[in-house]
């Protein structure tokens, strides 16, 4: 029993540590980007032991991932806030892209690491899949879009989405095609390209702003 409440200790003091790290990770990352931050900033702030933070998270990258892991997890929700109020279900995608496009191309902590190009797709399919794939499947449903694999056709999205947006923040092609690019993959979803442009050409009410993150709940 004494072992078991040692164990039970340990694991406690771990999450604590990591989430201490993961919102020292998150202010300082937002406060002045990525690379101007340090590992030993963060440590400092989350008043954990320079040595210790490794023993969570391998390197900067590593941690500055897991932040953005979350940022991602809170701007789902924020256009889930947006989006319950729309009747068409392929406005409620369009919308999703559109916004994940501009924080991609907007956001400093998510332009920063758009170079690991393969780790953010990859964290985005599974951080705002739940959401994109449901949105894309109800729109099948009601017959405005023809995709009839939604989860592959959200993959191929991310790696479409995070490849452009490195593309507009190298100025290899401008932000001006953010439209087009929306435009793009709406089609690649099975939707007409007179609808497609329609559709994203539409008024689009703003996001909430962004809240803290709940570090009590946050994901291992």
């Amino acid at each position: 029993m004494n072992s078991a409440k040692t164990e039970g200790r340990v694991a406690r003091r771990q999450r604590r540590n990591r989430d201490a790290l993961l919102k020292a990770g998150h202010e300082v990352i937002s406060e002045k980007g990525i690379d101007a931050a340090t590992m030993l900033e963060i440590a400092e702030r989350a008043d954990v032991a320079s040595g210790t933070i490794y023993n969570y998270f391998k390197s900067k990258d590593e941690l500055a991932i897991a932040v953005l892991e979350l940022i991602m997890e809170q701007l789902a929700m924020r256009i889930e806030n947006v989006t319950n109020t729309f009747s068409d279900p392929a406005q409620v995608y369009a919308f999703g892209i559109r916004t994940v496009l501009e924080t991609a191309t907007g956001d400093l902590r998510w332009r920063q690491l758009l170079h690991r190009s393969e780790v953010i797709a990859n964290a985005t399919f599974q951080r705002m899949g739940p959401f994109a794939i449901r949105d894309l499947r109800n729109a099948a449903a009601a017959g405005r879009f023809s995709t009839s694999d939604p989860e592959l056709t959200w993959r191929m999205t991310c790696f479409a989405i995070v490849g452009a947006s490195l593309a507009m923040t190298k100025d290899e092609i401008g932000s001006s095609l953010i439209e087009e690019t929306v435009v793009r993959l709406l089609c690649m979803a099975g939707m007409q390209e007179t609808d497609s442009r329609e559709l994203a050409a539409r008024p689009r009410p703003p996001l909430p702003p962004e809240a803290k993150p709940d570090w009590g709940r946050t994901k291992r």
